[in-house]
């Protein structure tokens, strides 16, 4: 059988790659042609590389001159605006003296991605070494480009980690071939994100290299966080970044086959002119990002002086066979942290979706005397990019619920109060569905921009604050307001930034710029922030390398608390609770389902234990409940298993998933 397998594999592979495997001598010549085209010319001769002045930069200065070995001090800065992250990036790539390192899992071709290489191909031609890792899964999609890049200049490397049989962009029966032959090497990926400046500021987190991750998207964007970190630890953030450039998987982009057919049948080809979809976008984000008042209000003041930081990181030799859990640390870190919490577990992850050893872990923590109280904040259906992995985790709703403890709150398509200005991703007037009214996209004032229907009464869709803190009054006085709002409001709430009858990832009920959930982050009894790449699934456990940043500072740790607490409240997620129970047949519904949701392949019983709730704002219910108030049922309505989501296929997709889905737990 097994030679049969691979048999069957080589078959795939040999009609995938057009059998276009080079020779030595082939990948010889066109790694000779990469070199030889490599510019030489240096275009500063400085001995800072004629750095652009940054106060983030500063930063580590500061924090490397504050420091001694016994006690070190850095500075962390919370990342949760996708625009702010991507001009955080741009300032610190044109601020480098002396190199830069970018490790990442997605590397797109529009326009924040092309931002970002036009900054790191500037940064190599004044004299900073820059290199660029991928994973080969989600790479640059282009062989034109990557053949280009592979002969741009002398200080630009671009490596590919973990190509699928040594091809940058492989077909469909490639992929196939090495699900057959080699499944495990296949699923084991680099999801470790890291932009590194001097060895002395590093940014980590969810945010890959694609519009989507900074706001920029007109369909769909992601709800992510990063962690800038400026002092000592950046030393640490090289040395992992060295273990994988140097691992054996990391292969140079010119020695991989269909780059190296390129390079012999074209020589190097020109990087391809710039052709942004939003210019005018692209030149405000240029200007900002070198604009040193705009750096020091938006970034560097917010920045927050802390002490101790741990950078955990995977190693690559979690993907070889000899020891891949001591190669593991990120997984050891995250352990230790959450069986030392006395009081809270604050999670937040896209993918809930649960290890059998992560689920005895939560099931013994509850069985404490006095168990920490565990809050998730996970993605809806509506609001997911992987539909897949949401199905087969609503399976498990009862046990996440009732066996384990958890409170759990799930994501909206179309957050009112999310950190993303609504009003930078229109690019044209609004479109409402039938029978609604256009949107007033005007801005109210500077700080709390809204983005309100024009039918009287609606509710707004949006928040726009441009104050990455927002302001507490102004919370405070939205939370008064809910009861009003809620009166005042129509049956249907119109979505109004459409591009047409649906949009992807999933269809839904209404059109319009939705927003999923993606960042991976941990609040520990309010003491200490971990924020990293981690999805704290079987995924990242098992088959990709992770990593994580640990700060044990209580002040930092509240920052990240408001700032999930603020994705968990009514305006932005919905609350999984059991059903109100109904007045006969309970206990057997109750029982059918419990049996059903047991069973590994066949789970068909349609009447869940648990479903989705909204808040119902009234004089009698003014504030949130929690689950377990008598009172929930009376505040809060049931908006069904899957609200938003389109009725009809969908359901029934979703249905066949949580029923037959249960085998794709280990690798999702």
């Amino acid at each position: 059988m097994k030679h049969l397998i691979g048999g069957l594999a080589l078959l795939l592979a040999l009609l995938g790659s057009g059998c276009a495997s080079l020779s030595q001598a082939q990948h010889a010549q066109a790694v000779a042609i990469a070199q030889q085209a490599r510019s030489q010319v240096i275009d500063c001769d400085a001995a800072n590389a004629c750095a652009q002045p940054s106060a983030l930069r500063t930063l580590a200065d500061t924090a490397d001159a504050d420091s001694t070995p016994q006690v070190p001090r850095h500075y962390a800065l919370l990342l949760d605006r996708g625009e702010n992250s991507l001009l955080a990036r741009l300032n610190l790539i044109r601020s480098a003296r002396t190199s830069v390192d970018v490790q990442t899992y997605i590397f797109d071709t529009d326009d924040s991605s092309r931002m970002i290489l036009d900054a790191l191909l500037a940064a190599a031609r004044r004299g900073v070494k820059v290199r660029l890792l991928i994973d080969q899964l989600s790479a640059i999609s282009d062989l034109d480009v990557l053949a280009a890049l592979s002969g741009v200049h002398r200080n630009f490397q671009l490596r590919i980690y973990n190509p699928t049989f040594n091809q940058a962009m492989p077909g469909y029966l490639d992929y196939a071939a090495s699900v057959i032959c080699c499944f495990r090497r296949f699923n084991q990926r680099m999801h470790t994100k890291l932009l590194l400046v001097d060895d002395a500021v590093g940014i980590t987190g969810g945010r890959n290299y694609q519009d989507d991750y900074y706001d920029w998207d007109a369909e769909y964007n992601f709800r992510d966080r990063d962690v800038l970190v400026a002092g000592p630890e950046g030393r640490d953030m090289g040395r992992s970044f060295e273990q994988f450039w140097e691992a054996p998987r990391s292969i140079p982009v010119e020695r991989l086959n269909d780059v190296a057919r390129t390079l012999l049948d074209k020589g190097v080809p020109p990087m391809p002119a710039d052709a942004f979809k939003r210019p005018q976008r692209v030149a405000q984000m240029d200007r900002d990002a070198s604009d040193p008042a705009v750096i020091q209000d938006r970034l560097a003041s917010r920045a927050m002086a802390v002490g101790t930081v741990s950078y955990i990181a995977d190693t690559p030799r979690k993907h070889r066979a000899e020891d891949p859990e001591a190669a593991a640390p990120s997984d050891w870190e995250l352990g230790t942290l959450l069986r030392r919490a006395q009081r809270e577990i604050l999670m937040q992850t896209p993918y809930l979706v649960m290890s059998d050893q992560a689920e005895r872990f939560f099931a013994g923590l509850r069985k404490r005397e006095d168990p920490p109280r565990v809050v998730v904040s996970t993605n809806s259906l509506a609001a997911t990019d992987n539909p897949i992995v949401y199905s087969v985790s609503a399976k498990y709703k009862r046990m996440y619920l009732r066996k384990l403890g958890f409170h759990l709150y799930e994501y909206k398509p179309f957050p009112e109060d999310a950190p993303v200005d609504y009003a930078t991703l229109l690019s044209a007037p609004p479109v409402a569905l039938p029978g609604q009214a256009v949107a007033d996209t005007r801005e109210d004032d500077r700080s709390d921009t809204r983005i309100r229907t024009s039918m009287p009464g609606s509710r707004p869709f949006g928040v726009v604050d441009r104050d990455e803190q927002a302001d507490r009054a102004a919370r405070r006085a939205r939370i008064n307001n809910r009861v009003d709002r809620r009166l005042q409001r129509t049956e249907t709430r119109p979505s109004f930034l459409s591009k047409g009858p649906e949009s992807e990832p999933v269809p839904l009920k209404r059109a319009g710029v939705r927003m999923g959930l993606h960042a991976k982050s941990m609040v520990i009894d309010g003491d200490i922030a971990v924020i990293g790449t981690h999805n704290f699934d079987p995924r990242s456990i098992d088959y990709n390398t992770e990593a994580v940043v640990v700060i044990p500072n209580r002040a930092f740790a509240q920052e990240l608390e408001a700032s999930i607490h603020r994705d968990i409240e009514p305006e932005n997620s919905w609350v999984i609770a059991p059903r109100e129970k109904p007045p006969i047949l309970s206990g057997l519904n109750y029982s059918l389902d419990k049996v059903s949701s047991s069973l590994p392949v066949f789970d068909i019983w349609p009447w869940r234990y648990a479903t989705s709730y909204e808040f119902m704002p009234s004089e009698q219910c003014p504030e949130p409940l929690q689950v377990n108030d008598p009172m929930f049922h009376t505040c809060y309505k049931s908006v069904g298993d899957f609200p938003e989501v389109s009725i009809g296929p969908k359901r029934l997709y979703a249905r066949i998933l949580i029923a037959f889905g249960a085998g794709l737990v280990p690798i999702l």
